[in-house]
């Protein structure tokens, strides 16, 4: 049977979508594709024709019209055995796919752990398959984001390189999430407060180690290099770390772990020493992830809007690939005439980690950092019985 309100058979085209609603055949494409420049009423009016017409866009030819692919990469340069076992890595990828669920935007989730696999991805993106990339969990060698700068291909980093990172990105106030942690054990009466940090060439570990180090020195605590011990953001890491620690400093009594991964791996490190959680050794972690809330005792984490942080990468990359909608560059208010922008008002979000590179200081929760289209976002200390 065909379509109401229309003769014969066959696929129904624009222009009979065009005819039907009494518009420009360019009109309808403009709806189709998400255009602010038409009218509510006029919307509504194509919308009713495709509806009764049962009006298909095709896709392909729709892509190769406006020179795109419909399809944006979520990259993560880590094996396997991290993207499935980290909370954090399912909740980003949650988050992104409700951020393109309304720019009706392919999704392609991409894993880069050799060279050979960049080269391949490289061959990829040469071919024009993805209009942008979205990079979680950036380390500090990583050529990827410059080889996506000399390719001109919109990006959009999870966390940072460095303090001076120049790609846009979307991070968290992982200094002062981390000094949160600190001030709250301190405060609790904790006099020996360890620190299992994440990977040394990641920008992220090095923010919230120095969050640690200041609150350290503004309680008046003398710095202890041997209550530091190095973690990769793996459980296994973290219980390694905090045997490291308890071998150093047996009379330790606190520890704040760089995630809750880690941190599920100290405990378990600590009840094969015998040390009870919270009365022997206080425990805090880092992202607030389901482990945090399913952990015995429960653990106090620092909390980042993990989903809501995916969320606002999509929404900052949809803008760089359509130019910034109607109005061009998106505007914004970060510190010293910065051009970057609040995610709540562009993107619906807030939240998040990662990246990589030297220290430096994080920008102020929530505000833009200089640059243009950098995003960062405030954390906060949940606290639960394991301190």
């Amino acid at each position: 049977m065909a379509p109401v309100g229309r003769r014969g058979g066959g696929r129904p085209t624009l222009e009979e979508v065009a005819a039907r609603a009494g518009v420009g055949r360019g009109t309808v494409s403009r709806v189709i594709n998400g255009s602010p420049r038409v009218s509510e009423r006029t919307r509504s009016l194509v919308q009713q024709a495709v509806a009764d017409l049962g009006y298909v866009p095709d896709r392909a030819a729709r892509a190769l019209a406006g020179h795109r692919a419909d399809t944006v990469a979520l990259v993560v340069p880590e094996a396997e055995t991290r993207l499935f076992a980290e909370p954090y890595f399912s909740g980003i990828l949650r988050g992104v796919s409700a951020g393109l669920a309304d720019h009706d935007m392919q999704l392609l989730l991409t894993l880069i752990r050799t060279s050979k696999e960049r080269r391949r991805f490289a061959d990829y993106l040469a071919a024009h398959r993805v209009d942008g990339v979205l990079l979680v969990s950036v380390h500090g060698d990583d050529p990827l984001p410059d080889l996506l700068g000399r390719m001109a291909i919109p990006t959009v980093l999870n966390g940072r390189r460095t303090a001076g990172e120049t790609v846009p990105y979307v991070d968290s106030d992982n200094t002062g999430g981390a000094q949160s942690a600190l001030e709250h054990l301190i405060g609790r009466g904790r006099r020996q407060v360890a620190t299992i940090t994440g990977p040394p060439d990641m920008y992220v570990a090095h923010c919230r180690l120095d969050g640690y180090r200041q609150a350290v020195r503004a309680a008046g605590h003398p710095e202890d290099d041997a209550l530091v011990a190095r973690g990769d953001f793996t459980e296994e890491g973290g219980r390694r770390a905090l045997r490291e620690l308890l071998a150093r400093r047996p009379a330790l009594d606190a520890v704040f772990c760089a995630s809750d991964v880690m941190a599920a791996g100290a405990r378990r490190e600590l009840r094969t020493a015998g040390r009870r959680i919270p009365d022997d050794v206080a425990l805090v972690g880092f992202d607030d992830s389901a482990i945090a809330r399913h952990m015995d005792p429960p653990l106090t984490s620092v909390r980042q809007p993990i989903e809501e942080m995916g969320r606002a990468m999509a929404g900052l990359l949809m803008e760089l690939i359509t130019g910034g909608g109607e109005g061009g560059e998106p505007q914004g208010g970060g510190p010293e005439g910065s051009e970057g922008r609040d995610v709540a008002g562009a993107a619906g979000a807030a939240g998040p980690a990662g990246a990589a590179g030297s220290a430096g200081p994080v920008g102020p929760a929530g505000q833009a950092a200089p640059g243009g289209r950098h995003l960062v976002l405030p954390t906060e200390l949940v606290r639960r019985e394991s301190s």
